[in-house]
């Protein structure tokens, strides 16, 4: 049985003192394949690093909704230094990006702008996208409806959204599920997971954020998210082998690493 942690930030400082020790210890947890995502130039830049160190990881690159530069000349600037990195072999998506109007509302149109200008790189590049949208559903839509996307690509940590995850499948793109579908709180967690074909269904852990249950509170890594695969196996009613091998698969798919 093996797992791909689809989305992570091995790239963040919380891992600067354990990082490379770390990730020695993913394939004896069975953790064989995972994404460094980018969420800024500098975070893309680190993620890349680390892929390039690692022969089991890949990375994306992108500039998130909460790290655009409120300069747009900055932002242009640093949008075509995204398009640069993601030239590298390891790069195999272009994200997180999207749009945040929960954090930022105040710029909200330098964020469509963000959003639709990595749109056209990535389809220049023959990428898929990574997609954050936080209380932002109707016009993160509205934007994928007018800008095709041609390789598609992945809500991450999607928010557990009947419309969204209708919408989002209809226009082809895999839903990516994190430890928020564990926590106890979680509203529709068992509905949207039964939604969701098996085929279009990826896990992540967003490392080091929203460590899982049994290990809520703590630093999370790829290690866990054996639970999340664990709460869609007791949803689905099959195993967790079958989960792991489905969302390994559909990972390989969507980010070109079939063969």
């Amino acid at each position: 049985m093996e797992f791909f942690d689809s989305h992570s930030h091995l790239n963040d400082e919380k891992f600067d003192e354990d990082r490379y020790n770390l990730i020695e210890q993913f394939k004896k947890e069975n953790i064989t394949r995972f994404l460094t995502c980018g969420y800024n130039l500098e975070g893309s830049k680190k993620a890349i690093e680390i892929a390039e160190e690692c022969d089991f990881t890949y990375a994306t690159a992108g500039i998130s909704p909460n790290d655009i530069p409120q300069n747009e000349d900055e932002l242009w600037k640093e949008i075509d230094e995204i398009e640069d990195l993601a030239k590298n072999k390891k790069v195999v998506a272009i994200g997180e990006i999207g749009l945040d109007f929960y954090w930022n509302k105040e710029n909200r149109e330098l964020q469509l702008k963000a959003f639709k200008k990595q749109i056209e790189i990535a389809n220049k590049l023959n990428l898929p996208i990574v997609i954050h949208t936080r209380e932002a559903v109707m016009d993160t839509l509205q934007v994928l409806k007018e800008n095709n996307v041609i390789n598609k690509g992945v809500f991450h940590c999607c928010p557990l959204n009947r419309e969204l995850v209708k919408e989002a499948l209809k226009l082809g793109f895999y839903i990516s599920f994190s430890g928020v579908v564990t926590f106890k709180n979680a509203k529709n967690a068992e509905e949207i997971i039964n939604m969701v074909p098996l085929d279009r269904i990826l896990i992540e852990t967003d490392s080091p954020y929203l460590a899982p249950e049994p290990v809520r509170g703590t630093r999370n890594t790829p290690i866990n998210v054996k639970f999340i695969a664990g709460k869609i196996a007791q949803t689905r009613k099959i195993s967790i082998e079958e989960v792991a091998k489905q969302t390994y698969e559909n990972a390989c798919r969507l980010f070109g690493l079939l063969g």
